[in-house]
C-alpha cells in the first residue's frame, strides 16, 4: 500500500515539474502596435541605405536598442492604408479583401467573430497554457473577449484615446497631458499583466495598440519644451508629432525595464510596428508637395508606398542581434510566425494569406511560403481626403502593380530600383505588368473581394449590399 502511494506521489509530482517547465520555457509575446505611426517616423533606419528612412527630427531611442537587439524589416506592410481592415487582419491571418471588410466604419455582421480562426484562438490551441491581453485601441467590431482574450479594455476606438472628429484645433493643435493618449496608463496595465504572469509561471500573449500617434496631438509639457527648441528636420517638423513619438517611445522603455527586472527579457519576443502609414500632411488635404512619408510616396488612406509600409522591428531568442532582412512580410503573416514559434506547427487552413516567416527571424531562409501568391491590398472607394480612386495593388516580389478603377489604368514600379513611385515601367514591361493584374483580378474574385461601383463608399454597407467580385 505504501509503496503504491509513493508511486502516486511521484506521478504528481513528475507531472508538476514538467508542467512548470513547460511553462518556463514557452516565450512570451509582446506586440507594441503604434497608430498612424509612418515607416520613417521612428529614429530607426527601416533600411541601412536610405537616410530618410528613419525621421530627421524624431528621437526614439527606446526603439533604437530594440533595433539593435533585434531585426528589422525594410520591406514590412501593413495590410491596409487605414486602420480597421489592418487590424482584422493581425487578429485573423487574412488580407481586408477576404474578409470583405477593406475600409473604417464598414459592417461586418458578415464576419463570424466569435467562431473565425484568430490570433489568441490559435495560441490557445497550440498551447493552453497561454494567457492573453489586449490594451489600448481595439477598433474593430465585436470585442477582444470574442476573439480569445483573456483580458482587455474592452472594444475600443479613437475617442477612447481623445479624438475629436469635427474640430481641426483640437485635432492638430498641441494638447499637454501627462497621460497623452492614455500612454502611461495603458503601459501600466500592461505592466501590471506581465507581472501576474509571472508570477504564476504562465506564459503570455499581450498586444498593447496604442492610440498615439493619432491625433488628437498630445504630449508632455517636458517633451513639448524640447522640441520646441530642437532645429526642425527637412521632411519633419511638427513638434507636436515629434514630442507625442518620443513619448510613445519612452513607454516601450518601462515595458523592456520590467522584462529585465522580472528576468524574463531573453525569452521575451517583442513586435513593434505600425497599423498604417503617416498623414501625409497636417491638416490632411488632397495636394501637397512633399509626404511626411518621404522618400514613400503619399501616406495613410492610399495604397501608395507611404499608406502601407511601415516600421517593423522584432526582437526575441533566436533572432540574430542588429540584422535585418528585405522580404516582403504583411500582417497577415503574424499569426502563423509566431504558432510555428510556439509549437513549430503549420496552420493548414487555406482561407489563411499569411505564411510563417520564423525561418527569416532565425536566419535559416529569406523567403516565406504562402497560399496567396504576393501581397494584396484592396481600396476599392473613393476617398476625398486621399488620391479620390478606387485602386487595388499587389507585390510580387520587387514589382508593385496597381490598378485603378475608375479608367483601368495599371502602373507598374520596380520597388527595389524605385521606392519613390515615380517611374511606370507598365508599358516598357508589359507582360509583368499584365501577368500581375492578373494575378490581382484573380485573387480578388476567389475571395469575392468588394467591387468598386462609382458613388459606393462602403461605409455601413451589409453583406447583401457587397457587390463583389466573382
Amino acid at each position: 500500500m505504501r509503496s503504491i502511494f509513493l508511486l502516486i506521489s511521484l506521478f504528481f509530482i513528475s507531472n508538476f515539474i514538467f508542467s512548470n517547465n513547460e511553462k518556463s520555457k514557452a516565450p512570451n509575446f509582446i506586440f507594441i502596435l503604434a497608430d498612424d505611426q509612418g515607416w520613417n517616423g521612428t529614429s530607426v533606419r527601416m533600411n541601412d541605405t536610405i537616410p530618410y528612412s528613419a525621421s530627421d527630427f524624431y528621437e526614439t531611442p527606446n526603439l533604437e536598442k530594440l533595433a539593435k537587439k533585434g531585426m528589422v524589416f525594410s520591406n514590412a506592410y501593413a495590410s491596409a492604408p487605414v486602420c480597421a481592415p489592418s487590424r482584422y487582419s493581425i487578429q485573423f491571418g487574412q488580407t481586408p479583401a477576404r474578409l470583405q471588410m477593406i475600409r473604417v466604419g464598414m459592417n461586418t455582421n458578415h464576419i463570424d467573430h466569435n467562431n473565425t480562426m484568430s490570433l489568441a484562438k490559435e495560441i490557445k490551441k497550440a498551447n493552453p497554457l497561454y494567457k492573453t491581453a489586449h490594451f489600448g485601441k481595439w477598433g474593430m467590431d465585436s470585442s477582444p473577449e470574442a476573439f480569445g482574450y483573456d483580458e482587455s479594455d474592452g472594444p475600443t476606438k479613437n475617442k477612447d484615446g481623445y479624438f475629436n472628429y469635427n474640430s481641426r484645433e483640437l485635432q492638430w493643435g498641441n494638447n499637454l497631458s501627462e497621460d497623452p493618449k492614455k500612454i502611461f496608463s495603458i503601459t501600466d496595465k500592461a505592466i501590471n499583466f506581465i507581472e501576474k504572469n509571472v508570477q504564476e509561471n504562465t506564459p503570455f500573449y499581450m498586444q498593447i495598440s496604442h492610440y498615439a500617434i493619432h491625433s488628437d496631438l498630445m504630449m508632455r509639457k517636458k517633451t513639448f519644451e524640447k522640441y520646441s527648441k530642437k532645429v526642425k528636420g527637412k521632411i519633419h517638423n511638427n513638434i507636436g508629432l515629434a514630442a507625442m513619438t518620443e513619448d510613445l517611445d519612452d513607454s516601450i522603455g518601462f515595458v523592456i525595464k520590467k522584462l529585465r527586472e522580472l528576468g524574463i527579457e531573453d525569452n521575451t519576443y517583442i513586435i513593434y510596428s505600425s497599423d498604417n502609414g503617416s498623414v501625409p500632411v497636417i491638416v490632411p488635404r488632397r495636394y501637397y508637395e512633399q509626404s511626411y512619408n518621404y522618400p514613400l510616396s503619399r501616406g495613410k488612406w492610399d495604397a501608395m508606398e507611404g499608406g502601407i509600409r511601415v516600421p517593423m522591428i522584432i526582437s526575441g531568442p533566436n533572432i540574430e542581434p542588429n540584422s535585418f532582412s528585405d522580404t516582403n512580410i504583411s500582417f497577415s503573416d503574424l499569426l502563423p510566425t509566431i504558432i510555428d514559434i510556439i509549437s513549430s506547427k503549420k496552420i493548414k487552413d487555406k482561407s489563411l494569406d499569411g505564411g510563417s516567416f520564423k525561418k527569416i527571424l532565425f536566419g535559416k531562409s529569406k523567403k516565406i511560403k504562402r497560399t496567396t501568391k504576393g501581397l494584396i491590398f484592396h481600396v476599392p472607394y473613393e476617398n476625398g481626403i486621399a488620391l479620390k480612386r478606387a485602386h487595388s495593388a499587389i507585390i510580387q516580389d520587387n514589382y508593385k502593380l496597381i490598378k485603378f478603377y475608375d479608367n483601368n489604368e495599371i502602373q507598374l514600379f520596380d520597388l527595389e530600383k524605385d521606392i519613390f513611385e515615380k517611374n511606370d515601367l507598365s508599358k516598357e514591361r508589359f507582360k509583368i505588368a499584365k501577368r500581375l493584374e492578373a494575378s490581382l483580378i484573380d485573387y480578388l474574385s476567389a475571395v469575392k473581394a468588394p467591387k468598386w461601383q462609382r458613388g459606393i463608399t462602403w461605409k455601413q454597407k451589409t453583406l447583401k449590399k457587397i457587390n463583389s467580385f466573382h
